[in-house]
């Protein structure tokens, strides 16, 4: 496993970080999600550390807390602490059903952490993660939440999740006025959305932000498992989900051109995704989920394999992302400038 300095942080992370979303059981979407049990998840737990990760990435969100408290419970079992698995988890979405269950005001951020240290059975968070911004909260009441949990040490590390350019901008401005660090962004990102590349991954690496990718197969999706090849699409979450949302018109060429340079590697369409996001500068981590040991296994192999550039070249080609304005702009005059 390699490993990389997180952000503006003393932490080294393992490139491929364990998801937990698979983890416990819940209701609604969760459902078709999740339901990994304490003992299933173990195993996947003591099979990513074999391998040399050392994060796990939760959410008090994932299946109603049960997720974070399924991790709580196997990071006990295996007796893991944080100096051998750290972890992350969010907060922003809906916990209850109560006015001020949601958000990132700071009732609920303070509460919803107690909640989560409860569940990990942890004294402390490593990673503390806004899963989203909260357009009804004034963003300094949440940095001030924030700076005081760790001020306190119930909280080591800040991140955020889903930020555009300008909210990174504006969210690090704040937080630099308490000498606060935001140490990272978790963002999708994949062959098939490749939208970051145009102003977050710039303006990331600006700040020295790390950038953790979420949902890096797209759902699954350039695994292929969804395409017809030889037979009848296979069946999963997807099936009833669009989500992350793709347009199979433009991301069927890009599994095809997945299943011709696994092929030619001696892996699978998946492991080749995984392996073209390690290979770019600007993505810190990638967070890799799993519903089985096989799965798993299958996944963190990809940190093994090393793309040859033509066939980097190709994926990059046939993935190309439409360019938006002012970018395409820019780029027409700066013909006379490279």
């Amino acid at each position: 496993m390699n490993y990389c300095i997180f952000g503006r942080t003393g932490l080294r992370i393992s490139r491929l970080t364990l998801g937990a979303m698979t983890f416990g059981t819940g209701e609604g979407v969760w459902a078709s999600i999740a339901g990994l049990n304490r003992e299933q998840a173990a195993r996947l737990v003591g099979l990513a550390l074999d391998q040399g990760v050392n994060l796990i990435d939760t959410a008090d969100a994932y299946s109603q807390g049960q997720s974070e408290v399924v991790v709580g419970q196997v990071l006990a079992d295996l007796g893991l602490d944080e100096s051998r698995m750290l972890v992350a988890t969010k907060v922003r979405l809906r916990t209850g059903v109560g006015p001020n269950q949601v958000g990132l005001g700071r009732s609920h951020i303070i509460r919803t952490v107690e909640t989560s240290l409860k569940r990990l059975g942890r004294d402390h968070i490593d990673l503390l993660q806004l899963h989203d911004r909260d357009a009804l909260t004034p963003l300094d009441e949440t940095i001030r939440a924030l700076d005081d949990l760790v001020t306190q040490g119930k909280v080591r590390h800040i991140g955020v999740c889903n930020f555009s350019a300008s909210e990174i901008e504006r969210v690090q401005e704040i937080a630099s006025q308490h000498w606060l660090n935001v140490a990272s962004n978790q963002i999708h990102y994949s062959l098939a959305v490749r939208d970051i590349e145009h102003e977050v991954a710039p303006v990331a690496r600006q700040h020295d932000m790390a950038l953790m990718v979420w949902s890096p197969l797209s759902g699954g999706y350039l695994s292929g498992k969804y395409t017809a090849q030889n037979g009848e699409p296979a069946k999963g979450r997807r099936t009833n989900l669009n989500f992350p949302p793709i347009d199979p018109r433009k991301v069927d060429p890009i599994v095809e051109e997945l299943r011709v340079v696994a092929s030619a590697l001696n892996s699978t369409p998946a492991q080749v995704a995984l392996a073209w996001l390690l290979g770019r500068e600007e993505v810190a981590t990638v967070i890799v989920g799993a519903s089985s040991e096989a799965q798993l296994t299958a996944n963190l192999h990809a940190g093994e394999l090393t793309l040859p550039t033509e066939l980097r070249e190709q994926l990059d080609r046939v993935s190309q992302p439409d360019v938006p304005y002012p970018h395409w702009m820019q780029r027409f005059h700066d013909r006379d400038r490279f």
